[in-house]
Formats: structure tokens, sequence, C-alpha cells
């Protein structure tokens, strides 16, 4: 009888997520939203072929690095024949993704040195924080406080 770990046989979605680190049910998220492909066992189970965890770990990654979802499935969307990413996979697509990082850098850049100068400020202000509303487009949705509102509402 061959173990668990011998090449070829399936990892039963327990096994593929603690191997991964991650729970079942981003496992099940991911297949259904078409990120990952199982199998079903004869009793029902579903199962994965190893290279599952290599593209697992894409996805992670991906994430990681701030990608949606849509973006990651895009993706692997252009990697031939649904096959697992490999080393020159990352490197292509990572190239692809520096543009979008480094327009992350920047907001966060700026975003970090607004908040710099609220520090000090203290005012509260829902008209005029350039932080919680820049250039207080607030107004246009009418008068009160419709940013708390929106909040609360979540």
């Amino acid at each position: 009888m061959k173990s668990s770990s011998a090449a070829g046989t399936p990892l039963t979605i327990g096994q593929l997520s603690r191997r991964a680190g991650i729970a079942a049910s981003a496992l099940r998220f991911y297949e259904a939203e078409g990120l990952l492909a199982g199998t079903r066992s004869a009793g029902g189970h579903r199962q994965y072929p190893r290279h599952a965890l290599r593209r697992v770990a894409f996805i992670r990654a991906a994430q990681n690095v701030g990608l949606t979802l849509p973006q990651i499935k895009a993706a692997l969307a252009t990697l031939p024949d649904s096959r697992t990413p490999t080393k020159a996979d990352w490197a292509r697509l990572s190239a692809g993704w520096a543009p979008l990082l480094d327009a992350r850098i920047a907001a966060l850049q700026q975003l970090r040195e607004r908040l710099t100068g609220c520090i000090g400020c203290g005012c509260l202000s829902l008209k005029a924080c350039a932080l919680y509303n820049p250039g207080d487009q607030a107004c246009s949705q009418g008068s009160g406080a419709r940013l708390l509102r929106i909040e609360t509402q979540r």
C-alpha cells in the first residue's frame, strides 16, 4: 500500500490544508472561484493533485503582493493547459505587476506624507480633513454627517 506521501497520490483537502497552511474553507473557495481544481474520490471526498501545493503557494504569494482574486485568476489563465506556475512563470507575471506595485507604493507614500501633516492638526473636521474627506467630496451627497452614516451602516 502506498503512503499518502507517495508521488502521484492525490492529497485530501485536509492534507492540502495542513501542508499549505490555510483553511480547508479557503481551498473550497479557491476551487469555487476557478483558481484551484480538484476531483472527487469514489466516496465523494475532495482530492487534489500534488502540484496543487505549488498552485496554492502561487495564489497566496500573489495575494501577499496585493493582487485581487480576479487578477490572480487572469494570471493563472495565461498558463497553458491550466498547469501549475513555474519559476519562469512567476518571473514573467511578477514583472507585469511591477507598475501596479509602484503605483500602490506611491499612493502609500503620499498617504504617509498627509498623515504626518495631519498628526499635529487635530482638527477632526469632516469638511476640511484631507485624509477623511479630500476636497470635501462628501458635500455632493447632502448636508450632515454622510461619512459617519456610511461607516455605521457597514
